[in-house]
């Protein structure tokens, strides 16, 4: 093959035969089940990298079903989101989202959300069911139960103004990417937004959520010590692509 034919085609993963296609990626029918609640302050402080700053002692943990996808198709993911503020070059504050972490079962996105974004993904077996009058959300690591949580299904309608908005607003992950010898080549804060975000119903319900230790999935890093809602909603959306706006490796 070529030189300008290697430069041409490569885009991901195998240079050959990528494990994913181009975006942007359309997701229809998404399913959130998002569970806020309070933790230690100082465990956040902990786990959430400069120039981001902690906006409140809080976490929202997401269950997310996403059953036909552009390019990903049929999966579930679940992680852990924490409420940031980021101060731009310009002075600017925005208020958005910290991705902390994340689990899900299915390789293309595993490698996508990796590469392009910075997503930190890793391979587990989450799952949202629906039982009598109950969403039911687990996570298992391999055999270990490191999640349960439940939620009264649809017991309030939620504003779909007030959710609308919260969508709008940015999240932020670390993209990280080894040189050769293992030193970081590549080390930014990244940036995206959910777009054409259309909502089909939004509900709010009594919750409770449970995090277990395990060594290799560390949700229990930041424990629960209070519910403070849930809400359950469904949506079309775009994944935008992201920007980086913060370059740990040329940055001051």
């Amino acid at each position: 093959m070529k030189l300008a034919n290697v430069r041409a085609k490569a885009f991901a993963m195998p240079l050959n035969d990528p494990a994913y296609p181009r975006g942007p990626y359309k997701f229809y029918n998404r399913e959130f089940v998002v569970i806020t609640y309070r933790t230690d302050v100082d465990a956040l402080r902990e786990v959430v990298p400069k120039p981001l700053e902690v906006a409140s002692d809080t976490v929202a943990y997401e269950f997310i079903r996403m059953p036909d996808s552009t390019g990903f198709n049929d999966y579930t993911e679940t992680g852990q989101v924490i409420p940031v503020r980021f101060r731009g070059a310009d002075g600017t504050v925005q208020e958005g989202g910290y991705v902390h972490a994340m689990y899900l079962d299915d390789n293309a996105p595993i490698a996508g959300g990796r590469e392009i974004w910075g997503f930190p993904k890793k391979l587990a077996s989450p799952k949202i069911s629906h039982e009598s009058e109950t969403v039911v959300c687990t996570l298992h690591y391999g055999s270990v139960l490191c999640v349960s949580a439940t939620m009264g299904c649809k017991h309030h309608e939620i504003d779909p103004a007030s959710l609308l908005k919260a969508l709008a607003r940015p999240n932020f992950m670390i993209k990280i990417i080894p040189h050769v010898d293992c030193t970081p080549r590549i080390c930014e804060l990244v940036r995206y937004y959910c777009e054409d975000v259309r909502l089909k119903g939004a509900w709010s319900g009594p919750a409770a959520i449970q995090l277990f230790e395990h060594a290799m999935c560390d949700v229990a890093r930041l424990p629960v010590s209070e519910v403070l809602s849930a809400s359950h909603y469904i949506t079309d959306l775009t994944l935008g692509l992201g920007e980086v706006v913060f370059d740990y490796m040329k940055d001051a």
